[in-house]
């Protein structure tokens, strides 16, 4: 225990030096939203405080920084993720939280990989991130907030289905760029609560 609060102050203590003050503000708040999520939903509070300190560790540079650093490490990216460079983040990230923060567990790297987009058969972990993204109490523009606040302490899964679903539309009437693994992702929650509801 004493060796995990040093490491998270040591962490946070290199974060805000890092990132600019509010997105560490809010990576601080994402944590500590993934930890009361990890206490509804019974897992390990560890993974997910550094989880959500270290999701938008790939955020302090440019989306066309992001862009040529993952070109440099030789991490894929997609054509759709050169249209949307918005969610290249979460590659980044993952490969910072790897390379730079020496986090070797593959359940936290793969939350951060997948919290811009999510993706099909997402582990409890990957779903706690994306949704504490999303609903961290600093968060204010999304129309069906106080809605997913409740509901993410009820049904991970319904919550991801319900952030998707009006993540999708809300691009769909923007004209913006769909990550594929966003739909698979949706597809994958929508036929789970298809199922559920027979």
């Amino acid at each position: 225990m004493d060796n995990h609060c040093s490491y998270i102050l040591m962490l946070r203590k290199t974060l805000k030096r890092r990132l600019p003050p509010m997105r560490y503000e809010h990576s601080l708040s994402v944590s500590f939203t993934c930890m009361a999520l990890a206490m509804r939903y019974g897992t390990d509070l560890n993974q997910a405080e550094i989880a959500g300190l270290l999701h938008d560790c790939g955020k302090r540079y440019s989306d066309d920084i992001i862009l040529k650093k993952c070109l440099k490490h030789g991490i894929p990216v997609t054509p759709q993720e050169e249209e949307a460079l918005s969610t290249l983040h979460a590659k980044y990230g993952e490969w910072l939280a790897k390379n730079r923060y020496q986090i070797q567990d593959p359940e936290i790297l793969s939350a951060i990989a997948c919290h811009t987009t999510g993706k099909a058969g997402m582990s409890t972990l990957d779903k706690i991130l994306f949704i504490a993204d999303y609903i961290e109490p600093r968060r204010f523009k999304a129309e069906n907030l106080p809605q997913m606040r409740a509901l993410a302490f009820q049904d991970l899964d319904r919550t991801m289905y319900e952030i998707l679903k009006s993540t999708l539309a809300y691009l769909k009437q923007k004209g913006g760029v769909i990550d594929p693994a966003t739909v698979e992702a949706y597809q994958c929650f929508e036929q789970q609560m298809k199922e559920e509801e027979k």
